[in-house]
């Protein structure tokens, strides 16, 4: 090796290793590659001013004043509103900016801090370049995100108020108190007279304000330095705010922001008092219970960012934006759960860190409470935060979605398996997949086509010579009961000729850029224009083109998959749109980036409401980008995973996230987008996507074919269980997804969200509990794992769902359980009753009007509880009563079956649907740990309708660790009827 400094290389050495250093460049790992596409926070001047900024309030320590105040005399309460005036000292001489501040105290329980920019309000600004940008804040974010909640408590009272601040009690029995500190500005928020969540605890919070802009002429050059670029020199350490460098252009890989505005960045640091573990704001590919982000072992050193784009071959652990954002997290400690929701649809940033804090400083750690501190940095937009007092992870997530809306009620169909790759290639191939599922009795719902059945990357259009006869196709599917899902992406090509393209232009609904002409941008189909989905005339239109006379070749069963619609554009900044285009009603895209997705996907929801004269029926909408709300539109997936373990491992977490922030119809690419998996990998990803809310397996153009009847035994068999295993619970996840849309829970649950007084499981994200079923589930996430460590949450009894055996179960500790490549880890929780259909079919159509099984694992008491709800699984005729919703329950040797919302069903006219459910019945019951009072017993009484039936009993006492159990059978009780079976 020769030293540095020691030798010279001659010329040709030095070009060779030019060269080499070249080649390595192309060589190196997409990864970096990909990330040096995307903006870190020192490349963002909004995120690397307030930080910045941060940096310089801590470092002052005491001595920092923060220039935000509220005079007295400008704050007024009223009906449950407390409206102020924020004073922002901006200069040595004193003068100050207005920011008006509304404080709304909501029936919920919910309070609204919302604070704006007076002279923006009041359009009192100048805008640069001649842009026809908006004067004021973008304040519509509400109107695409909030759908209820909004009403304001005036019961909440003035608790005491002086010069220095005022106290507000709201709430639940006035049990919530907002205590707002004028000089220094802060809010501290107490539950019960203990504080939990402070905005602006550490006085970092930062509103830039418009200011014209000042030329400054440029330094002269001195003699001999014309020509010479100028030098880059280290940023000089000045106060954050005299950093003007990105106020007014800011330039990232080629492409320039003109910032016509200039500066407006809202910043907010929210501390949650006593918390450790802080949750949610998706999408990125990390652990459950976020990390710190300013460093440190374990930690990252970049912010969380939340700015919707395309980013394929994501990078896993990492706070690095994906394709959708929620700005809402949540905070945990025992029994007790706080949220806020940063209601903002611009670029945002997000820092964590913790901090110990002691009252006694001789306690040397002892009684010491950890505050999780985090700084909300946005590029625009009001400041507009909502905050939750909880106490548990089920009032949150409740009040979060009273505001945000529920899970749409799904399609019954989506919650069956989709077979999708990129792609598939003609009518007849289509038709052959779906033979040969038949043909290895492999159970799907769903064949998808992704871009190339267009002609010519033309949506709403067909491939003539690949797809002759589409409506062909579609009836072949039909008669199988499936479905075909064909992608339609806001990418409108641009070309003559073509009618779309045609009518986005002449109506004028296509996203503009700077200048207020069309933006031409490069998508899959090269050249294109997209449609603005703000402008309710684009949403008009754009349904119109899916009406069946209109998208020929669709039928009934055709059903829409949005993607790219961050949006993605090849030659944008960052790969998406740039920030100084303009939509309707002339906002900036940097004020709507984030919701931008929802509005396409919301068009296309509205499109499929009704395609024909006289039709209403349930979307079914698949959307890559996402904001709060979307979750009332359809389903989202993770994006563009890679076929590895690791991906696997990280989709759990991430699909953990999606349903604790409100959306959870979700799931991940089975088997990996990008890759060949192997496989054992692809076996044990189906085992998991068998418990993903959304189903479905996706594979890259360039990907080897991969549809399970392809694989070699025993994997085929692997995965057929699997399916099959996900077709026998279809009830239950169904019953899941109505307590999704009735109340926002997740489908599936995370640990911390289920036992929030079991701190053992707050950083637990592999295993999880599906609806309230009592099924634990661990899916097996490493190569050549055969046994797994499943943490148990409770002292609750808990069986295997294969075996019935018995677990020897520790409240708190880890239960090591078998999992060979043909197994799932999958345990019953005791207490719990769920509901089954057993009989194998080829789609969830053709279960429609089976019978059902329940399965009742018996609690450490004796006793259980659960529930069913169906309906058609297509109209919305459930909201005129047309549904069955039953709770079961044991009790001793009783078990029945109830309305579970107490209503008269005779009264309830039956429609066509509730008709036909009249011959569905039970079929068989399932006890596992039945008591052994009933190993004698031979026979059941069933008493339903003013009926007695003696039905057999089959009892099977505990043996080499497997409980006892019973099955009841030929129940022959209509599953809509109220009914009692009496073990005699």
């Amino acid at each position: 090796m020769v030293g540095a400094g020691t030798s010279q290389l001659s010329p040709r050495w030095t070009v060779f290793l030019c060269l080499f250093t070249v080649l390595c460049s192309l060589f190196t790992p997409g990864v970096s590659v990909k990330q040096n596409d995307f903006k870190q926070c020192h490349q963002s001047g909004f995120c690397k001013r307030n930080r910045a900024y941060a940096d310089s309030a801590v470092a002052l320590g005491t001595s920092w004043q923060a220039p935000y105040k509220i005079p007295s005399e400008l704050a007024s309460f009223k009906d449950g509103q407390l409206h102020a005036t924020i004073l922002k000292t901006i200069d040595e001489q004193g003068n100050t900016v207005r920011l008006p501040i509304t404080l709304s105290f909501l029936k919920s329980g919910t309070a609204r801090v919302t604070v704006d920019e007076e002279r923006r309000q009041q359009k009192d600004i100048e805008i640069r370049h001649n842009s026809a940008a908006r004067k004021e804040r973008y304040n519509e974010a509400e109107k695409w995100s909030i759908v209820g909640g909004l009403d304001i408590d005036t019961e909440a009272k003035v608790s005491h108020e002086s010069k220095t601040g005022i106290k507000i009690k709201y709430g639940p029995n006035l049990s919530f108190e907002a205590d707002i500190n004028y000089e220094p500005y802060s809010i501290e928020f107490k539950r019960d007279g203990v504080a939990h969540i402070k905005l602006n605890d550490r006085g970092l919070m930062n509103m830039e304000h418009w200011r014209p802009k000042i030329e400054k002429p440029a330094p002269e050059k001195k003699e001999g330095e014309e020509g010479q670029e100028e030098k880059k020199e280290e940023t000089p350490e000045v106060a954050p705010s005299e950093d003007e460098s990105t106020w007014w252009e800011e330039t990232f890989g080629g492409n320039t922001d003109t910032k016509p505005r200039g500066p407006e960045s809202v910043a907010l640091d929210i501390t949650f008092l006593g918390y450790e573990h802080v949750y949610g704001i998706p999408e990125h590919a990390g652990p459950l219970s976020l990390k710190e982000t300013r460093g440190g072992e374990g930690n990252y050193a970049e912010p969380y960012r939340l700015y919707n784009a395309d980013v394929f071959e994501y990078i896993l652990d990492s706070p690095m934006t994906l394709y959708g954002a929620i700005p809402f997290m949540q905070a945990q400690r025992k029994d007790s759960t706080v949220g806020i929701f940063w209601l903002n649809a611009a670029e945002t940033w997000i820092d964590i860190t913790k901090a110990k804090e002691s009252k006694n400083p001789l306690a040397l750690g002892i009684g010491a409470k950890t505050n999780t501190q985090t700084h909300w940095m946005s590029e625009a937009g009001l400041m507009d935060v909502f905050v939750f007092l909880g106490p548990t992870p089920r009032d949150i997530t409740k009040s979060y979605t009273e505001l945000t809306g529920t899970t749409a009620m799904p399609q019954e169909f989506s919650l069956g398996y989709h077979q999708c790759r990129w792609n598939y290639v003609s009518d007849d191939d289509v038709k052959e997949v779906d033979r040969k599922m038949d043909r290895y009795h492999i159970p799907y719902d769903v064949i998808w086509l992704d871009i190339e059945y267009t002609d010519d990357k033309k949506y709403f259009t067909w491939d003539n010579d690949m797809f002759k006869d589409p409506i062909g196709m579609g009836k072949h599917l039909d008669a199988h009961g499936r479905k075909l899902v064909t992608i339609i992406d806001p990418h409108i090509k641009n070309v003559a000729g073509y009618h779309v393209s045609d009518e986005l232009k002449s109506k004028g609904l296509a996203v503009k850029n700077k200048d207020g002409n069309d933006f031409d941008g490069w998508c899959w189909p090269g050249s294109s224009h997209w449609i603005d989905a703000f402008n309710p005339a684009a949403i008009k239109w754009w349904s119109s083109l899916f009406k069946y006379d209109k998208f020929k070749g669709t039928m009934e069963n055709t059903f829409i998959w949005n993607d790219m619609n961050e949006p993605s554009v090849f030659n944008g900044p960052e790969v998406t749109m740039p920030k100084d285009n303009l939509h309707h009603g002339n906002w900036e895209h940097r004020d709507v980036h984030n919701v931008n997705g929802m509005t396409f996907h919301n068009a296309t929801y509205e499109a499929m409401l009704s395609r024909k004269k006289g039709e209403l029926r349930r979307p079914f909408v698949l959307t890559r980008s996402f904001f709060a709300g979307s979750q009332r539109l359809g389903a989202m997936w993770t994006g563009d995973n890679q076929a590895s373990w690791e991906h696997l491992g990280a989709s759990i977490p991430m699909i953990l996230a999606q349903g604790i922030s409100g959306f959870p119809f979700s799931g991940a690419d089975v088997g990996g987008f990008f890759g060949n998996p192997e496989l054992e990998l692809q076996s044990r990803w189906y085992q998991a996507g068998a418990f993903y809310p959304f189903f479905r397996g996706h594979a890259h153009i360039d990907a080897r074919r991969r549809e399970p009847f392809l694989l070699a035994e025993p994997y085929r068999s692997i995965i057929t269980s699997a399916l099959r295993l996900r077709y026998s619970l279809l009830p239950s996840w169904y019953t899941a997804f109505y307590h999704a849309n009735r109340d926002g829970s997740p489908i599936i649950r995370p640990l911390y969200w289920t036992h929030p007084g079991e701190e053992g499981s707050f950083d637990i994200d592999d295993q999880f509990f599906v609806g309230d079923t009592g099924l634990l589930v661990k899916p097996i996430v490493e190569k050549d794992k055969t046994t797994t460590d499943i943490y148990i949450p409770d002292d609750e009894v808990y069986y295997d769902y294969f075996s019935y055996k018995k677990l020897p179960t520790t409240k708190g500790k880890h239960l090591t359980v078998e999992a060979p490549i043909e197994a799932i880890p999958l345990l019953m929780r005791g207490g719990h009753i769920f509901p089954r259909r057993d009989t194998p079919r080829r789609s969830s159509q053709l279960m429609k009007f089976d019978d059902y099984t329940l399965v009742v694992a018996v609690s450490k008491n004796g006793q259980a509880e659960g529930e069913l709800y169906v309906d058609d699984g297509d109209s919305f005729e459930y909201e005129k009563g047309q549904y069955i919703h039953r709770k079961f329950k044991l009790e001793g040797s009783t078990l029945t079956s109830t309305d579970a919302e107490g209503r008269d069903v005779k009264s309830i006219k039956e429609g066509p649907w509730l008709q036909k459910m009249r011959s569905v019945s039970v079929d068989k019951i399932i006890v596992v740990g039945a008591p052994s009072s009933w190993a004698n017993k031979k026979e059941v009484v069933v008493e339903s309708e003013g009926k007695k039936t003696s039905v057999p009993l089959d009892y099977y006492k505990a043996e080499d660790g497997r409980a006892p159990f019973a099955i009841i059978r030929r129940v022959g009780a209509r599953i809509g009827a109220d009914w009692t079976a009496t073990i005699a």
